[in-house]
C-alpha cells in the first residue's frame, strides 16, 4: 500500500487510456449519491477517452430510485457478470469490506486504486488517495480529472454534484472549498435545482407513515455522553414494510436535530436481527473510534457500522461504548 496523490492516481488511469485499457470501478455497499456518483463521473470521464469501463456495486439492495436517474448509468454492470479489469478503483469505501463480494476483483486487478474522504480509512489499494479533509469523494476524483486533462461536461458535472450537496447535506456544513467546486460544477450546466430535489425533497407518500412511526418511538437519554444525551430511533422490518431500503437513509437528519442530545443513533434493519447503525454527532463527540470500536467507521462527526442480535442488545452495545 502507498499513499497516493490525484497526480498518481491520474498517471495511472491515463496510461490505462493511452494503452486502450479497462478499469473496473467499485462502489460501496448499499450506495449513497457520493460513491454512484464518484463512480459514475470517473467512468464517463474514462469511456470518454476510450478506456473500457465497467461500474459495479455488491448487492443485494437496489440502487436508489433518485441515483439511477444520474447520467452514465449504462457504465452499471449486474456484478455477477463483472468482469473484473486489470485497474480496478475503489471510490468512497471506508474499508474493504465495504466492497462485499466484489473485495474478490478488487484484490484480484493488477493495479488497486484507493479513492476516498473518510478519516478511518487505513488504505487497502496500491495507491492509496485517502483526505480526510475533502467533504467528500467526488471532490477527489474531481482532482484526479483536472491531473488528466479531463474537460468537464454536464453528464460528469451532474454525477459530481450529487455527491458533494449529498455528502454536505445539501452544503450546510460545507467547507469554502466545496462551495467553490459546487459553482464550478454549476457553471458547467447541472441542474441544482433539480437535483436537490430528487435528492431530498422526493418520497413516496408511505414514507410519511414510516417517519411519524420511528419518531414516535424514538427515546432521548440525557444522561449518555456524559451528560451531553443521546437520542436514537428504530427502524425495523415492520416500518420499512412497503418502503425501500434507501428511504430509511434520511431518519437520521431528522433525529440528530434533537437539541438535548449530542449524539443520535438510527439501527436500521437490513435483515434477521441484522442491523445498520448511523451516527451523528454535533460538536464535542468523535464518532469514528466509537464506530470502530463495532468494526465500522467514518468521519469525526458521521460514522456508521453494522450489528447484529436483539435490538435490545444492539443498542445496550452502543450506550457502553459512550
Amino acid at each position: 500500500m502507498t499513499a497516493g496523490s490525484s497526480s498518481d492516481v491520474a498517471a495511472l488511469l491515463r496510461r490505462a487510456a493511452d494503452d486502450a485499457g479497462a478499469v473496473t470501478i467499485l462502489c460501496h455497499m448499499r450506495p449513497d449519491a457520493d460513491t454512484i456518483g464518484s463512480g459514475l463521473a470517473l467512468g464517463l470521464a474514462l469511456d470518454g477517452l476510450g478506456v473500457d469501463v465497467e461500474v459495479a456495486f455488491p448487492g443485494p439492495e437496489e440502487l436508489p430510485a433518485a441515483l439511477r436517474e444520474l447520467p452514465g448509468s449504462k457504465l452499471l454492470v449486474d456484478p455477477a457478470h463483472l468482469v473484473g479489469q486489470p485497474v480496478a478503483v475503489s471510490v468512497d469505501a471506508a474499508s474493504v469490506a465495504r466492497l462485499g463480494a466484489l473485495d474478490a476483483h478488487f484484490g484480484a486487478a493488477e493495479h488497486s486504486v484507493v479513492i476516498d474522504h473518510h478519516a478511518s480509512n487505513p488504505g487497502f489499494g496500491d495507491i492509496d488517495f485517502i483526505d480526510p479533509a475533502a467533504d467528500c469523494t467526488a471532490e477527489l476524483v474531481l482532482r484526479v480529472l483536472d491531473d488528466m486533462g479531463v474537460e468537464l461536461d454536464v453528464d460528469i458535472a451532474t454525477c459530481l454534484y450529487a455527491g458533494l450537496t449529498t455528502d454536505t447535506g445539501s452544503f450546510r456544513w460545507a467547507r469554502p472549498e466545496s462551495l467553490r467546486v459546487a459553482a464550478r460544477l454549476l457553471d458547467v450546466g447541472v441542474d441544482g435545482r433539480g437535483w436537490s430535489r430528487r435528492l431530498f425533497d422526493t418520497h413516496p407518500f408511505s414514507w410519511f407513515g414510516m417517519v411519524s412511526q420511528v419518531l414516535g418511538a424514538a427515546q432521548l437519554d440525557r444522561t449518555a455522553c456524559g451528560g451531553e444525551g443521546l437520542v436514537y430511533a428504530v427502524v425495523d422490518a415492520t416500518a420499512l414494510a412497503d418502503l425501500s431500503w434507501e428511504e430509511s437513509e434520511s431518519i437520521v437528519d431528522i433525529v440528530r436535530t434533537a437539541a438535548e442530545a449530542e449524539v443520535a443513533a438510527v439501527f436500521k434493519q437490513v435483515g434477521a436481527e441484522r442491523w445498520t447503525v448511523s451516527l451523528r454527532s454535533k460538536n464535542t463527540v468523535d464518532l469514528v473510534p466509537i464506530a470502530r470500536a463495532h468494526g465500522g467507521g467514518g468521519h469525526r462527526h458521521a460514522s456508521g457500522y453494522s450489528d447484529a442480535g436483539p435490538i435490545d442488545e444492539v443498542i445496550a452495545r452502543l450506550r457502553d461504548s459512550l
